[in-house]
């Protein structure tokens, strides 16, 4: 049985791993852990223990962490002491935080990935089929999500961005971001030509995939000693 510490417990998607992880027999729940900062923290959740105290994550195998770049330095720090695996699936960290990754990597195992869902993660085997076949097209990007999220471009545009232009050798004419309602998450790519226009898109329905994704990392993880893995390598697309 995998000891799983999850972070961002009362966040969106932490909420979704949680319920998730209690019906999956694999799992044992050890620590649900908060910011500090975080004012409307309660005593239980799903009739767990919440905790602010980072240290209560001693004792786990693995870290499902999606919470905000600000914290990932300490989270990084914590299971580095306490050689707890981490699967990262916060996103808009910075060149510093991707190195700090890197570095601990060595130490512990971490997936880390923008995007958890096993649908985007085909998505993007099928971006890099496209670059390398369509060159000369011209590629855009658009992203949409909820009002809530604070990165824009999202992770999975940035990578999706990346796909292009590593397997084209073109840049990516433009990403555009929409923030609005409650959406979840919708992604469109646009191969543009002077005789045909191709569109491929991701349309996220509720919350559940990337949870389910993060779970299945989590396994894959809790195998590995050290290393840094994506999500491609996790469902055996590379």
């Amino acid at each position: 049985m995998i000891k799983l510490a999850i972070t961002g417990c009362m966040g969106r998607m932490g909420q979704r791993i949680i319920e998730l992880a209690q019906k999956d027999k694999e799992f044992q729940i050890v620590a649900l852990i908060e910011s500090p900062n975080r004012k409307d923290v309660p005593e239980l959740t799903m009739g767990l223990p919440v905790f602010k105290d980072i240290s209560m994550l001693k004792g786990a195998d693995v870290l499902i962490d999606f919470t905000l770049p600000e914290a990932t330095p300490s989270l990084l720090k914590a299971c580095h002491e306490y050689k707890v695996r981490m699967v990262i699936g916060t996103t808009g960290l910075g060149a510093k935080e991707n190195s700090q990754v890197e570095a601990i990597s060595h130490d512990i195992a971490i997936v880390k990935s923008s995007n958890m869902s096993i649908g985007v993660n085909v998505v993007f085997g099928l971006l890099k089929k496209m670059a390398e076949t369509l060159k000369g097209y011209n590629v855009s990007i658009t992203e949409t999500h909820h009002i809530h999220k604070k990165d824009a471009p999202s992770g999975t545009a940035k990578s999706m961005a990346e796909v292009v232009e590593a397997a084209s050798g073109a840049k990516v004419q433009d990403v555009a971001s929409v923030r609005e309602g409650e959406v979840v998450g919708y992604h469109k790519v646009t191969f543009e030509s002077p005789v045909d226009t191709i569109e491929l898109s991701h349309n996220a329905k509720t919350r559940d995939m990337f949870a389910e994704g993060a779970l299945v990392a989590a396994k894959f993880i809790a195998k590995k000693n050290s290393g840094l893995y994506n999500m491609q390598q996790v469902l055996g697309l590379i």
